[in-house]
């Protein structure tokens, strides 16, 4: 199976799990609490004397960090395939020139 129909096999299946659960709250709750115990835990390790107020605003500020990091890196790549995808036409052109 070619990349593609293995991306819209997959986006099938992820819509049609996510139509048959009504709460999607409930469904992520798990994920959501290890997530932020991460952070606190992060948190924590910085700053073992903090009050909790202040390891709630640390964690908040890793998690933060953490998802521009995401971000960051998926705009490199973007901009990597776009620029390998213009080399490819370009040398394309210049074959067939």
């Amino acid at each position: 199976m070619d990349p593609q129909d293995r991306s819209l096999r997959a986006r099938l299946a992820a819509h049609t799990s996510w139509a048959n659960t009504l709460d999607p709250a409930s469904r992520t709750a798990k994920a959501r609490a290890a997530a932020a115990g991460r952070f606190e835990r992060e948190a924590r390790e910085l700053h073992p004397d903090a009050t909790d107020e202040q390891i709630t605003r640390v964690a908040e500020h890793l998690k933060s960090a953490h998802f521009s990091r995401i971000a960051l890196k998926a705009a490199a790549a973007r901009r990597a395939k776009a620029s390998a995808g213009r080399q490819v036409k370009t040398a394309g052109k210049t074959k067939a020139a």
